[in-house]
Parts: C-alpha cells; structure tokens; sequence
C-alpha cells in the first residue's frame, strides 16, 4: 500500500523505520520528514495543518493510508476531513477523530472524561479569568507542591508546578492573563501525585485494543532530574515497577473503562492513546492522556514491538484489530537524546554533525536535523535520539553512550544517568 506519514521528529523517523518493515509497504512518504526519514521513503514538503495540499497529494499519489504522528493535525480535526471529503473517504486513516482528540486537545475534557468514568486521578478544578478568584480558593484546599496546566496544546509547554502558594497564585493569574496564549484560557488546577511516573501505550479500532510496551521517559534537563522541562530526554522499555499485577490494574481500570467511555460518548476513535500514569504503591493514577505515540518513548517502543505495524493499522482500519498479532521483544530498549547545548532555552542551529555513520551498535533516530550543502547540520533542540537493545539495560545503555561517543557536533549535549533509577530500583 502506499502510506503518508505526517511528522518531522524523531517520533516519525521511527515510525518510519518500523513501516519499512511491513511486507505490505509499497512507497511510504513523509510530510515533511527530515534526513533521517528520506533515508527510509521520500519526503514532501506539506505543512501538517495544511488539509487542502494534503488532499491533492493523496490523490495525485494514490494514497491508501495516512498516518498522523503529532497531536496537533488530529485536534485540528484531519480525521473528520479526510472521512467526510468524497475523494479522500476511502483511505484509512491512523489517528483520533477531532472529539476523540480532546483528551489531549484539553485538559478540562479529559478530567471531565476521567470523573464521568471513573478512572483514577488526581482531584481537580478548572477556572477561567472570571473565576480566578475561586481558583486561589481551591489551591488553599490544596498542599505543596501546586500542579497547573493549560487547558489546551502548549507546545509541551502549558504544566506549571509551584513550590509554594505565593507562587501558584501568581502563575494561575499568569496563565489566565495570557501566558500561553489561548492555551490558557482556562487552567486545571490539580492536586499533587506522588510515586514513580510510566507511559503506557494502546493502538485502538475503537472496539478491542493492543498493549504496546511501557516505557519511562525522563523530562528535565539535568541529571537527577533536574532543571527545565523537555520535550524528554531519553527513554527505557520495559520498566520494573510495572509488572503484570501494575498492567492489569491499568487494563482493567483505566484503559478498558477509556474505550468504554469512547463508544458510551460516540466518539469515534481509531489510532493510538498515549497514558501517562503515576505508580502510587502500586495503584495506577492517570497524570494525562495524549492522542498518539510519545517521544522519546516511541524510540524504544518500536524496537520492541514484534509485529507487522502495517498489518496492525489495517485491523485499526476494517475494525479487526483483535484478531492480529502483536507481541513483544523480550530485550530492553534504551533511547537517549543529543541536544543542542542551551536547550530548552536559546540555542544555535545550523551546526555540522559528524560520526552518525560510525554508529552501528544503535539505530540513530534524527529529530532536529537538516541538510545544508549535502552535509548533515542541527536545525532544533532535540537533535538526535541513540536507541539500542540488549538483552540487559546495562548493556544498552553501554552501547547508547558508546555510539554517543562516535558523533559529533559543537555543544552536543545529553544526559549521563538515563535509566539509574530503574537500576537502583532493581537492587
């Protein structure tokens, strides 16, 4: 079949290298993609919000199938586009309907989601610029440390966590005054969880799902995580602390009461739900939902998974996701980020990279890169995700930080103690 996928990061270059595998594949196209994806399909440059040009191009090319890596075209409502446009109906399409996105489109929805259906959470209230006043109220009823989000998308950027109450109430009325743009409009004011965070995974057809591998992501910038939060740092699948008694008590509680809930509200929902979830002493707490893969988490997700995803997103496409197969890899799959020096902050972009060819311990997924005079150079923060398996994590952590050592570019900079806590956990 042919397949457009939309995205740029290193979330699509991994999916990409895991279409490629698919016997069913016949040209795979990125929109736009980045040298790391043009090794594996042929990029085009289309704007993912742009629903017009990605009309005519599924119709010039014949596409059979789209793919939607981001958030942001599926709460855009792509989805609704494609089903409801006569020439574009016919193909399938790998991603939230515009409803069904707003368990990521806004956090309000999907708390509201979560109490309708029981799932567990953390307590919550949401207020506007007019009930400002009330949420000081509320976040006296709370203790430290405050959590606040944005209601809607903010680049990764709209979770505000206070120390102290002075500093709560004066980012709450930040946020309502326009800190994050219409984002903030309304905020959710959530009380604090406590335990060990993990990521869990599902590909819907909106009637029976997959469970993909779980990984853990680390966020901040620094080591010991410290610092700035970041689109994430690195990543590892599988993660100790959730065990099988920890997955069954998410299936059974969380994951199960969510489609139920889908097809209880009509929504059609056909793609990936991504889960963020706190392990409190072994109860499962969902921090928040996303409508489809994380990243860096689908770097270590996908090496892991030991299916034919083409295959898999025709049974999300004809309703027959049940009856494929899905299993996974029994080794540890370990990513870490090479970012430009300042991230998240100000940073230079255009810098050569040099050594990825040297690398054959690990798969080099490209996030932030471009070509400039046929030469490999940086074009964002997030520039380079170093993936490797093993049959321990030590061993791949081992050959992650050894290919790291094989690239180059001027302040290049990564973490040291991806996964430490997970081997501290073990012992």
């Amino acid at each position: 079949m042919n397949v457009l996928l939309l995205g740029s990061g290193g979330r699509e270059h991994a999916f990409a290298w895991k279409i490629t595998q698919s016997k069913k594949l016949k040209n795979l196209y990125i929109a736009p993609g980045n040298p790391g994806t043009a090794l594996l399909g042929k990029n085009v440059n289309i704007d993912i919000n742009d629903f017009e040009k990605i009309k005519n191009f599924c119709v010039k090319e014949k596409i059979n199938m789209l793919v939607v890596g981001s958030e942001e075209p599926l709460v855009n409502g792509i989805y609704d586009f494609f089903v409801s446009d006569e020439q574009l109906k016919d193909i399938a399409v790998i991603g939230a309907s515009k409803k069904g996105a707003m368990l990521e489109g806004s956090k309000d929805f999907a708390k509201e989601f979560m109490r309708k259906y029981n799932i567990p959470t953390a307590r919550y209230k949401t207020f506007s610029l007019a009930t400002v006043n009330k949420g000081f109220e509320f976040l006296e009823t709370l203790k430290a440390p405050y959590v606040l989000k944005a209601d809607g998308l903010a680049a990764g950027k709209g979770v505000m966590i206070c120390e102290n109450i002075d500093t709560a109430k004066a980012t709450l009325a930040e946020m309502l005054n326009g800190k994050f743009g219409a984002a903030s409009q309304k905020v959710v004011i959530e009380e604090f969880l406590t335990g060990i965070e993990v990521s869990m995974f599902i590909l819907t057809d909106g009637i029976s799902y997959k469970l993909l591998p779980e990984a853990k992501d680390y966020k901040r910038i620094g080591e010991g995580d410290k610092g700035a939060n970041t689109g994430g740092m690195g990543a590892v699948s599988p993660v100790c602390f959730a065990d099988d008694t920890f997955r069954q008590k998410v299936c059974s509680q969380i994951i199960e009461p969510t489609i139920a809930g889908l097809h209880a509200e009509k929504i059609n929902y056909q793609g990936f739900i991504f889960i963020g979830l706190m392990n409190n002493c072994g109860e499962p707490y969902v921090i928040e939902y996303n409508v489809r893969m994380g990243d860096p988490e689908t770097e270590v997700v996908f090496p892991r998974l030991d299916a034919d995803l083409l295959d898999l997103f025709e049974g999300v496409a004809t309703k027959t996701l049940g009856n494929k197969q899905c299993k996974t890899v029994e080794q540890t799959a370990v990513t870490v980020i090479c970012a430009s020096g300042g991230y998240p902050d100000s940073y230079k972009k255009g810098i050569e990279i040099s050594g990825t060819e040297n690398v054959n311990e690990s798969i080099v997924f490209q996030a932030g890169t471009s070509i400039c005079d046929d030469k490999l150079q940086t074009s964002g923060g997030r520039v380079l995700a170093v993936t490797s398996l093993d049959d321990t994590i030590e061993g791949a952590l081992k050959k992650s930080y050894e290919s790291i050592a094989k690239i180059r570019f001027q302040n290049m900079y990564f973490r040291k103690d991806i996964g430490q806590d997970i081997l501290n956990y073990k012992k």
